[in-house]
């Protein structure tokens, strides 16, 4: 489920690197940047 960030609320930074997310700043649990998810996607997906 993925929120659409208003024009005036600010953006997430990422957990990892600290750039802006595509998510808004009111999103719970760890955010990360469309680099940062691709890249944990690759490692979750080889796990197990």
């Amino acid at each position: 489920m993925t929120q659409t960030p208003t024009e005036s609320e600010p953006l997430a930074d990422c957990v990892l690197c600290g750039e802006p997310t595509e998510y808004p700043a009111s999103t719970r649990g760890a955010t990360y940047c469309p680099v940062c998810e691709w890249q944990e996607a690759q490692r979750t997906a080889c796990f197990g």
